[in-house]
């Protein structure tokens, strides 16, 4: 077991980036209409396309965009926007200037504590800066679920046993009470998203590129790594089976919330 990060790989995400990107374009067209950002940062900007858009949209804008993934940094900075790219971790971050927005899509439920979080995120921003945040509510999913039930079985058990996956989110409730301390319009939904995945095993891909990597890394023996993701597929193929026209549907459900500082 390392005490290493596990590695994002940027081609493995971006396999399925139309169903992925789906939620962040949903969250930005809910920033509330009149702001006028001068300081923005992506938090988890991955590989770079969601800042990339804010800067176009506002181009006076400083736009800063902060991942821990040198890997994802790299594939951010060939966009060639004109976007200051920084590595880093949300959990130590801290803007130098009050941000006008912060945009955190798909990104702070690997983080811990999230009331603490959260007042902190709050408290960066400008008055009247917004909080536009995007969580996957993955924890209760059926293919989750079978995940961390393979991993418990098997000659892998023992080695992953002190993983860490996915933990649940809060309640919609708590994270209003947690942000009225700080904001006011306070806006908060849940959608999910029935995505049509295409391709073989094609669940355990999309798995491959977020949920998985804790586990990958923990395995080191590659022989071990593939018998586990082998069992891993074959249950959640039974769970969702590929249709007749090719397609696996994945129910994804997703967490969203918007706030103004005041």
């Amino acid at each position: 077991m390392t005490d290493t990060p596990p590695a994002w790989d940027p081609r493995q995400y971006s396999r399925f980036e139309a169903e992925r990107d789906r939620a962040a374009l949903d969250l930005l067209l809910r920033l509330p209409g009149d702001l006028d950002p001068r300081e923005i940062w992506d938090l988890g900007c991955g590989a770079g396309q969601h800042a990339a858009l804010l800067k176009r949209r506002h181009p006076g804008a400083a736009v800063h965009g902060l991942d821990s993934s040198v890997d994802m940094l790299a594939r951010a900075r060939s966009l060639g926007a004109d976007v200051d790219w920084r590595q880093g971790d949300i959990a130590d971050w801290s803007p130098e200037v009050p941000a006008d927005l912060i945009l955190a899509n798909a990104s702070l439920h690997w983080l811990p504590d999230h009331p603490a979080l959260l007042r902190r995120l709050a408290e960066a921003l400008a008055p009247r800066g917004a909080l536009a945040i995007q969580m996957p509510m993955a924890h209760e999913t059926r293919h989750h679920t079978l995940m961390r039930a393979v991993a418990a079985e098997g000659p892998w058990a023992a080695a992953l046993a002190g993983v860490e996956s996915i933990a649940p989110l809060l309640s919609p409730e708590r994270y209003h009470d947690v942000l009225a301390g700080a904001c006011d319009e306070i806006d908060i939904w849940a959608t999910t998203y029935l995505h049509a995945l295409t391709g073989p095993d094609a669940v355990l891909e999309w798995m491959k590129g977020t949920a998985l990597r804790p586990f990958l890394s923990a395995l080191e023996d590659p022989a071990m790594r593939a018998a586990f993701l082998s069992a891993l597929g074959a249950r959640l193929s039974e769970a969702f089976p590929q249709r007749p026209d090719g397609v696996t549907l994945l129910p994804f459900p997703r967490l969203f919330l918007v706030a103004r500082r005041r």
